[in-house]
């Protein structure tokens, strides 16, 4: 019977919920046409380039013109039409109605923005992702821990320290695959530091990341100061990787720019992608790992060593986290600048919890920060009148968005931040 009882209440809550995401719709449908759709020109049109802007190997394809007023009634259209059957029906599937919306709206934005300009689709495409590349692995760091039950929030300190590590050893060795070994190494050091007060010495595990936050940052600062400003050619002018061309699959139109000519970080982001979602969800360490993150006595009693699998975990999103900083300075720019990282180990923190702290889900959370990331910077470039302080905020509001709960609640492993006491 009572089983019966909250199987309704949870019912009613999700139909509840399902009802007001119609609302939200509907609001937005009116927002696209009132803001999007006044004052068009009749016979305007937006031009999408399809092609990138740098010298690539890709097949050449038409770029894409569309009409501006009726694209973007018809994506409104489109976007009251859900709202009103989500608001009739009260579907379940919210989420997935929410992303054709999202979708829409952002056509439509990108539509109004590019009206009588020609604006480069591929171009923003293929930015989205780079600049996703540190805001997924910081979010691969969060999940590999917290599958096991360790809260790390220091990402945005370990990711520093490793920018500058990766920076520094690659200039004096000359060599920047010795400079992403040490951005690993510096990684995996801090967040077993992180793993010795969370895990051995049981040390609130928010004070932990806050900590290696706080030193990160000071130690980085103090160092460039100190040391990097005033040899900058000696210890901070490492150069960057090159972007690599994969034969064949770089040449697919679309896709080939975007996912198939890169540096080797954004290759190695996506490579982890697949190896963390394997190695947590077909695997006995992932079962293992992901049994200490729900239920770590039971996982005790079966004769799981918990210390060791949170020590183990900690440590490889560690590593994970050292190729993000990395990116920062070897795959970026070539040289360390003070708070360079920006808040992205922060961002990639929601990615992870937006996500719903699965590999390929922080990713595709990732991809959205990253979009809004490049979408800014583009827009700039369009000179569309939008204030840029606004522009600039866009990816930290949209973190703001997914952390208040509009895409429904998500839930952590059950021992999520609970240090365990073996008896």
């Amino acid at each position: 019977m009572a089983t019966s009882v909250a199987r309704s209440q949870i019912r009613a809550i999700s139909t509840g919920r399902a009802r007001r995401m119609g609302l939200v719709f509907l609001a937005i449908g009116v927002a696209t046409l009132l803001l999007l759709g006044r004052g068009l020109e009749a016979g305007q049109k937006a031009t999408f380039g399809l092609n990138p802007g740098f010298k690539s190997q890709a097949i050449k394809i038409p770029d894409l013109t569309l009409p501006v007023q009726p694209t973007i009634y018809t994506l409104a259209a489109i976007i009251l039409i859900l709202g009103a059957w989500q608001l009739i029906r009260g579907s379940r599937s919210a989420n997935a109605l929410l992303g054709v919306v999202a979708f829409c709206f952002v056509f439509a934005f990108l539509t109004w923005a590019a009206r009588g300009k020609s604006f480069n689709l591929v171009g923003m495409l293929g930015s989205s992702l780079v600049r996703a590349t540190p805001i997924a692995l910081a979010a691969l760091c969060g999940v590999m821990c917290e599958r096991s039950g360790v809260v790390n929030i220091g990402i945005e300190g370990i990711m520093l320290m490793s920018a500058q590590a990766a920076v520094v050893v690659a200039t004096v060795t000359k060599n920047l695959y010795m400079g992403l070994a040490a951005a690993i190494l510096t990684g995996a050091i801090i967040s077993a530091l992180h793993a010795v007060m969370a895990v051995s010495l049981k040390v609130d595990q928010v004070i932990s990341g806050t900590a290696i936050i706080i030193i990160g940052t000071g130690a980085t600062s103090f160092i460039a100061a100190r040391f990097l400003e005033k040899n900058i050619n000696g210890l901070n002018n490492s150069g960057t990787f090159p972007v690599i061309s994969i034969p064949v699959l770089s040449k697919i139109p679309l896709l080939g720019p975007i996912f198939f000519e890169n540096g080797i970080i954004v290759y190695l982001m996506l490579a982890l992608i697949a190896l963390t979602h394997i190695l947590l969800f077909s695997t006995k360490w992932g079962l293992r790992t992901r049994a200490v993150g729900e239920h770590p006595r039971a996982a005790d009693t079966l004769g799981i060593n918990v210390y060791l699998v949170r020590y183990v975990s900690v440590i490889l999103g560690g590593m994970i986290a050292g190729v993000g900083g990395a990116y920062f300075t070897i795959g970026s720019v070539g040289r360390f600048d003070e708070f360079m990282t920006a808040g992205k180990g922060f961002i990639g923190l929601a990615a992870m919890i937006f996500g719903k702290w699965s590999p390929f889900g922080a990713f595709g959370s990732s991809l959205l920060f990253g979009f809004a990331d490049s979408l800014q910077i583009k827009l700039q470039i369009l000179r569309v009148h939008i204030p840029s302080e606004f522009l600039l905020m866009a990816p930290y509001l949209i973190t703001m968005v997914v952390l208040a709960g509009v895409v429904g609640r998500a839930i952590p492993p059950a021992a999520d931040g609970q240090p365990y006491e073996k008896q």
